[in-house]
């Protein structure tokens, strides 16, 4: 990809508060049309990065371009971004529609033309109707949506979002979920989307970039992240996982044999590795796969807990004294296990993998 082809390109960026280094060393291409996600904890440097972008914040050292542009020094008012935050920011005093066509008007745009965008953006956020409501009168999911409208109308070439349904109840983040996600194929607006939440990154995604400490760890569409994650960090913090602690026994091409719980597990390299060395096998809850009692081969367990999903049925499992999850989706012949049974867990080593030991550990 040419300079000119990316709508946000990021080169070594650094932004420091004090002793505090926010930023360090980003470099990130986005491309036109894509819902590009920043995820991380807590102080990972996200909302810095989205700040930098904005113009809110001017970076200490690198170059921040826009459609081939540089911007590093260029103040918010005059970049083609617009942001969403989570709250709102709403005028309280305005109604719906003069929210929404506040920055039109402000700028001198002839009031038919305002009257038109405007109705465009409510009937894109599905708040026809609405346009006279007050701020105090409408729902949280609502007022996001008047928000979104707000910052969809003036037809940035950016949109940036910081965690922008954080807020909201659960059922009316899943709903604006989809929503954001359809608004954002059909208006073709460029996202960059700040969130802590990894199952609404994996959801709305295109690509996720993974940061920690200020830097981004790995940066990949949301099924390579889940599936082959960069490190142990990234594999702890993306969705649930069980690990196993051993020792590497020996290597077979990309495959390797992990001695642990007390006996040779097998799995794929992460990364490379050398025989002898501490690492930890990594097995999603659901790639185990559970048999009624013992058989050799195999890592043996107890079921202590069954959780009842509907569509899977989870199980919480005692190794040797150490706790693992279990996920089966339902489905025509799938057995129930009982609280207490003994089972067996195997699983196929193409979805187990081998990480050292001591990379990287949450909370950290």
């Amino acid at each position: 990809m040419s300079t000119s082809e990316a709508a946000v390109e990021l080169q070594e960026v650094w932004k420091t508060y004090g002793p505090v280094v926010a930023v360090q060393g980003v470099s990130l291409r986005l491309r036109a049309g894509e819902f590009f996600t920043l995820l991380g904890a807590s102080g990972s440097g996200k909302t810095s990065l989205l700040r930098l972008i904005g113009g809110f914040e001017r970076a200490d050292r690198g170059r921040i371009l826009l459609d081939g542009e540089d911007v590093t020094h260029r103040p918010a008012h005059q970049r083609p971004v617009h942001t969403v935050f989570q709250d709102y920011a709403l005028f309280p005093h305005l109604n719906v529609a003069e929210n929404i066509g506040f920055a039109l008007r402000l700028r001198g745009v002839p009031r038919p033309a305002v009257q038109a965008r405007v109705a465009t953006a409510l009937e894109m956020v599905q708040l026809q109707g609405l346009e006279q409501r007050l701020p105090d009168q409408l729902s949280g999911g609502q007022c996001q949506r008047v928000a979104l409208a707000r910052a969809l109308v003036d037809r940035p070439a950016v949109l940036l979002l910081d965690e922008p349904l954080s807020a909201l109840d659960a059922q009316i983040r899943v709903d604006l979920r989809a929503e954001l996600k359809q608004l954002q194929r059909q208006t073709g607006i460029t996202f960059i989307y700040v969130t802590h939440d990894q199952e609404e990154a994996l959801a709305l995604s295109d690509r996720i970039a993974v940061l920690r400490g200020g830097q981004v760890l790995q940066c990949d569409t949301p099924a390579t992240i889940y599936e082959r994650p960069a490190d142990l960090f990234v594999a702890e913090f993306i969705g649930q996982a069980n690990f196993f602690a051993g020792t590497l026994l020996d290597i077979h091409g990309h495959q390797g044999r992990v001695v642990a719980a007390g006996q040779p597990l097998e799995g794929t390299l992460a990364m490379p590795l050398t025989p002898g060395a501490p690492v930890r096998l990594m097995v999603r809850p659901e790639n185990l796969c559970l048999q009624s009692g013992p058989d050799s081969g195999t890592v043996q367990g107890h079921v202590r807990q069954i959780q009842y999903l509907g569509y899977a049925t989870q199980y919480r499992l005692d190794v040797q004294g150490h706790t693992l999850q279990a996920l089966e989706l339902r489905r025509p012949g799938a057995s129930l296990f009982a609280e207490d049974e003994e089972v067996s867990l195997s699983w196929s080593p193409a979805h187990a993998l081998i990480f050292p030991a001591g990379v990287s550990s949450l909370p950290g």
